[in-house]
């Protein structure tokens, strides 16, 4: 046994947590940041329009993301066998194939969506008033979008490879870069929505040069070469098939937002979309250490698991919860305290978004302290290897009571209806993943006691 698998399995679960959680975390939170740091700048600069402009490009970010996974964590997995069964060139050729993937499906997603940019960018929600926004800003991220393919796409390897640190680096790097770039681009050069798109890119340019010379260098086991870009079916099927499961969330967050935005364009035009745009980057920033934690817990629940530790299991999924819980709350009174200085970072002259969005702020984050819960507990289901459960009990809060409650409140309650969505979904998925946890816990119980039972009579009966 390897000390890394003797520390999962004896380790101190709280230590474990937080070694496992914090690169995670910082590397999630950078992430968010992009799209964040945008809204707030192009607020500043473009008012309601521009964040309305950009919040309908979000179903597209997250069409590309979706992609980005799919070869990329597939890959990664496949990666991560191969060199567990030390076999190095096997990996490479795994890895060579990824790229070729990565680099293919960029090129075809960038090509069809400059392609049909205006019909897309309608069927996400984009009124006519906001759609040269929406354009320019799209247009440049798509024209970029091989880099972010790139850069996210082969990070995963980095962190498959045992480096988590310098996986955080690269999405810091990006990150910094945004942050740097935005006020620079929109004010300085005076190009509003165009210059956020053109500071993402240039951020994800670097950060995916920062990946590839990684690749290049003498620290990484993995090694680019060229007689392994060829895509061989073989290889490609498997790296689709694991990676579909992220892939098919994204696409459904795609689908959900683009209802959404839709919605809310009817009942309550761009101002709606604003204020519904930055109540998701607040709440990114919020759950981003969640999902953080999820990740590092995973493992630890995993492999315990599978050890029959089944009292680790459950002490890592307790400590998990009550941290990820922590979290929201804490999101969830900063809210409820601090609504207008919250809106007002996005955007300060506005009265009219000031008000709506501290209304609505009010009702669609009214669940969150549970969302922590119900997040790890889908999660916890996956980890221990029933991927089904942990696909319901993610998709019940996206997908399927969200959407039903996008479509019906409305018709009762107007743009009211709309944000009361969230918190209905919210609830209605968290006491799903109550009464499966509790099962689930029960019989954690079970099986602690008949392991307990069993090692105490080959104690007494030793063969």
């Amino acid at each position: 046994m390897t000390d890394h698998s003797r520390q999962l399995g004896e380790g101190s679960i709280p230590r474990l947590l937080l070694r496992f959680s914090i690169p995670a975390i910082v590397g999630m939170v950078a992430h968010s940041l992009y799209n964040v740091v945008d809204r707030i700048f192009v607020g500043r600069a473009a008012g309601v329009e521009g964040i309305a402009a950009i919040t309908v490009c979000l179903p597209a970010m997250l069409i590309i993301m979706g992609f980005v996974m799919l070869i990329g964590l597939g890959a990664n997995s496949l990666v991560s066998i191969k060199l567990g069964e030390r076999k190095k060139e096997d990996a490479e050729v795994v890895f060579g194939n990824a790229i070729v993937l990565l680099i293919l499906a960029a090129l075809v997603l960038s090509m069809a969506g400059l392609a049909f940019l205006d019909p897309v960018l309608r069927i996400f929600g984009s009124s006519e008033a906001i759609l040269p926004l929406s354009r320019s800003y799209l247009r440049i991220v798509l024209i970029g979008t091989v880099f972010q393919f790139l850069g996210f796409g082969m990070n995963n390897f980095i962190r498959g490879e045992g480096n988590p640190r310098i996986a955080m680096l690269t999405m810091l790097i990006g990150a910094a870069l945004n942050i740097v770039l935005d006020p620079i681009l929109i004010f300085g050069f005076g190009m509003g929505v165009k210059g956020a798109a053109l500071a993402t890119v240039i951020s994800m340019a670097i950060s995916s040069a920062w990946v590839v010379s990684y690749f290049l260098s003498e620290k990484s086991t993995l090694r680019i070469r060229f007689q392994n870009f060829r895509v061989r079916w073989e290889i490609a099927r498997p790296i689709i098939s694991i990676g579909s499961p992220p892939f098919a969330m994204h696409i459904a967050a795609s689908v959900l937002n683009s209802i959404l935005n839709n919605q809310l364009l009817a009942y309550g035009g761009e101002l709606a979309i604003s204020v519904m745009g930055i109540i998701f980057s607040l709440v990114m920033i919020i759950l981003m250490p969640v999902f953080g934690i999820n990740q590092g817990v995973q493992p630890i629940i995993g492999y315990n698991y599978g050890a029959r530790r089944f009292d680790r299991v459950k002490k890592a999924l307790l400590l998990a919860i009550a941290a990820a819980t922590m979290i929201t709350t804490v999101g969830f009174v900063i809210s409820r305290f601090f609504p207008v200085p919250l809106i007002r970072l996005f955007s300060e002259n506005d009265p009219a978004l000031v008000e709506l969005g501290a209304h609505a702020m009010g009702i669609f984050l009214m669940m969150l302290p549970v969302v922590g819960f119900q997040i790890v507990s889908a999660n916890y289901f996956q980890a221990v290897g029933k991927p089904k459960q942990a696909l319901f009990l993610s998709l019940s809060r996206q997908l399927i009571l969200l959407i039903p409650a996008i479509v019906i409140l409305p018709r009762f309650f107007g743009l009211d209806g709309l944000w009361f969505s969230g918190p209905a979904s919210d609830f209605g998925s968290s006491v799903l993943s109550g009464i499966w946890l509790f099962f689930e816990l029960r019989n954690l119980d079970l099986k602690q006691r008949e392991s307990v039972a069993c090692t105490a009579a080959s104690a007494h009966f030793p063969l």
